[in-house]
């Protein structure tokens, strides 16, 4: 099968994920092309990838079946011009945080969008991904954003584009709240006596094998926190102490508020 020609506006690490994803799996490097002004990552794309990257957009995009958008929000609108020539024929496919599909769709004069929420185990292809397509958007389309993001990790496909507000919450920023939790865990090791490189192990092993297991289990989270738990015990003191605390609630809170910046950010650049 001909593999389609796939460009990128911005070359940063999200879109050097999913490159060098497309590579492992097949894409040929002279059916991608990258618009990245800054020239010292324009140099490492080529070095690394050896694909065509541009200093700015040219006609050669009116090529490409597949335009992802991956540059920061606040340069999307400086980014758009120069691209809009000649990318209207292309599914459009956005990796960017706030920058909602109306927007896209006025900037390009493309139909066809898709929105993706990806988040950063994108990078080692543990990520995970929410999507949400406007309804120009055809079944095989759908199959092609799935193709160029599986060597990503999972896709998970929602009904409506508000709905990217909450993966974003979840997913998007998730990364960094388990970093935060592993990081608090690490510095209760060093208070016990143990040293910060053992901390680090533990933590780091103790909650990726408790992920693992709860995506292999058939149980609830819930039941497996049970399960682990007996009364008077040691879990059970800890636990005791996270609920006097209000530790879920504190959670439920922070999720809610990155829903809301999220919702936001589409109002702000949503112009």
């Amino acid at each position: 099968m001909t593999q389609p020609t796939i460009a990128f506006i911005g070359g940063g690490n999200m879109a050097s994920a999913i490159i060098g994803g497309l590579l492992k799996s097949g894409q040929p490097p002279e059916r991608l092309i990258v618009v990245e002004p800054y020239e010292p990552q324009r140099v490492k794309l080529q070095a690394d990838f050896g694909l065509t990257a541009l200093a700015a957009a040219d006609a050669s995009l009116g090529g490409a079946e597949l335009l992802m958008w991956a540059v920061k929000p606040q340069l999307f609108a400086e980014a758009a011009a120069p691209c809009a020539p000649y990318v209207a024929q292309a599914l459009q496919l956005s990796v960017m945080a706030g920058i909602r599909s109306d927007t896209l769709v006025r900037a390009t004069g493309a139909a066809r969008v898709v929105r993706a929420m990806p988040n950063t185990p994108a990078l080692i292809g543990q990520g995970i991904a929410g999507l949400y397509a406007r309804p120009e958007v055809t079944p095989a389309d759908k199959a092609l954003v799935e193709q160029v993001l599986a060597p990503t990790g999972q896709t998970l496909w929602v009904a409506r584009e508000t709905d990217l507000d909450a993966v974003t919450a979840l997913s998007g920023s998730g990364p960094a709240y388990f970093f935060y939790f592993v990081e608090a865990m690490m510095d209760s090791a060093v208070e016990l006596g143990l040293s910060a490189e053992q901390g680090r192990q533990l933590a780091l092993a103790t909650c990726a094998g408790a992920a693992a297991l709860a995506q292999q289990s058939s149980e609830s989270p819930a039941t497996l926190r049970e399960r682990v738990t007996s009364k008077g015990g040691t879990t059970y003191a800890a636990l005791s102490s996270m609920q006097a605390d209000g530790v879920a609630q504190a959670i439920q809170r922070a999720v809610k508020a990155a829903q809301q910046r999220a919702r936001e950010l589409g109002d702000e650049f949503g112009a």
